[in-house]
């Protein structure tokens, strides 16, 4: 009722103000649509009919704009409602990927592919799907596919990347990591992976700069000295690469810079003796040797030297080095273990039985030392204790037991047992050989011919 009675009182306003403007203006206009045709009016009516045309003009464009709105606003609504299911659905997915279930996760994921084809999540996740379930080319399509949606994605080209890389693909996977350096040339981690394919392709040199690169990166922390070792160990692969090649001096100089800055690692101690070697420096090589073992106590030191007295027919100087460093440490079991050797290989039998005896009271029990004990006992014809280390060095007790190893964790014992003591799974003991003798086939042999048929 109020609307109403408020739109007669407008319509009376208007009527009643109508009527006073065309009193006041009694003048009429000619209105000339072409050369001939035109029309007369009071100024008053068209006046009144501009305005309710531009009214009409005003109003329609706000109903046309209304309508278009509450269009667009229902498409949204449409779209997000349609995104949440899909995102529902994705997430579903992804949940039974994590869980295990691939089958479920696949048909789930295919769904939220198939409604929203533009969605690289989904892509992604499809992928690890089928990576999982071994359809390898399947799953680098789909990464390529969201490669196209999102070319510039991290998550996607690392992805791609790694996955090219653990098919072998190393070519492409360090094209990905270049295209990915190009956006974005300060990312650790993909150079980080380019550096670790070019030293697997033997690009030492690229390696090598690329390790460069991070260093500056990496100023400072636990991973700055993690990225020190590998520019070291890239350098030292560098010298390696230099000797085989021939360039002795450049070898000799980044190997001796290497021990200097690091002299635990004796790699470089090794090969600059050997480089040492290779130019004919040999009393330098002897040196780096000796030094070596005498600063690291390794072995490979002591095999380089008696390697090189050998080949020079001077054991003598290599058998004084020996003694001279047992004076200066009686403890030193490895030592008394090559000079045990040595003095086998010289026929020194009795010296040689005093040193490997005093290694195996000590309750070191391997089987080339047993050799070793064996061999000596054998040239002193002592042939009892020679069987007996023989005997030792592979595991024969008297009643020739042949042993059993487990399946499943390989340790060895010398008894049966119903459940391995190491790993305690049941049933798994047996034969350490029993697979190589399944898998043979007996030969056939012509048979022999029982005595007394031949003449017949």
């Amino acid at each position: 009722m109020i609307v109403i009675a408020l739109f007669v009182f407008v319509f009376i306003v208007f009527a009643l103000g109508f009527l006073y403007f065309w009193g006041i203006n009694p003048g009429e206009v000619t209105v000339f649509l072409t050369q001939d045709i035109h029309f007369t009016l009071p100024l008053t009516i068209i006046l009144i009919c501009v305005l309710l045309l531009g009214l009409l003009i005003g109003n329609g464009v706000h109903i046309v704009s209304a309508v278009l709105l509450s269009f667009r606003n229902w498409k949204g609504g449409r779209r997000m409602r349609k995104a949440e299911e899909i995102s529902s659905v994705y997430r579903s997915g992804v949940g039974r990927l994590l869980s295990g279930d691939l089958k479920k996760a696949r048909t789930l994921l295919k769904k939220a592919l198939d409604r929203d084809p533009k969605r690289v999540d989904s892509h992604l996740a499809l992928a690890s799907v089928a990576l999982q379930e071994g359809n390898t080319e399947e799953g680098i399509e789909l990464l390529q596919k969201a490669r196209k949606l999102d070319p510039k994605g991290l998550e996607v080209l690392f992805k791609l990347g790694a996955t090219l890389e653990e098919t072998g693909r190393l070519e492409e996977a360090m094209g990905i990591y270049k295209e990915l350096l190009l956006g974005e040339a300060d990312n650790r981690k993909a150079m980080r992976a380019l550096r670790d394919i070019q030293i697997k392709v033997g690009n030492i040199n690229e390696a090598l700069e690329l390790q460069k690169k991070i260093l500056k990166l990496t100023s400072s922390g636990p991973k700055s000295d993690v990225e020190k070792t590998i520019m070291m160990q890239l350098r030292y692969q560098r010298a390696c690469n230099d000797l085989e090649n021939g360039d002795v001096e450049k070898t000799i100089e980044t190997c001796r810079d290497i021990s200097k800055k690091n002299p635990g690692f004796t790699p470089a101690r090794v090969t600059l003796g050997d480089a040492y070697r290779q130019a004919e420096r040999k009393a330098d090589a002897v040196r780096i040797y000796q030094e070596g073992y005498k600063s690291l106590k390794k072995s490979v030191f002591l095999a380089r030297l008696e390697d090189h007295y050998i080949k020079e027919e001077d054991p003598a100087t290599l058998l004084a080095f020996y003694r001279s460093q047992m004076q200066t440490d009686p403890a030193d079991l490895l030592l008394k273990l090559y000079l045990g050797r040595l003095c086998l290989r010289l026929e020194m039998v009795d010296e040689a039985l005093t040193h490997l005896t005093d290694l195996e009271t000590s309750n070191i029990d391997f089987t080339k030392l047993h050799l070793l004990l064996a061999e000596a006992q054998r040239r002193r014809h002592n042939i009892e204790d020679a069987v007996s280390e023989y005997q030792k060095a592979l595991g024969i007790d008297h009643h020739l037991r042949l042993g059993f190893v487990c399946e499943v964790c390989n340790a060895k014992f010398s008894e049966w047992h119903s459940r391995c003591p190491e790993c305690k799974n049941w049933d798994s003991l047996v034969l350490p050989e029993r697979q190589q003798i399944s898998e043979a086939k007996l030969i056939d042999q012509p048979k022999s011919i029982p005595h007394g048929s031949r003449e017949s």
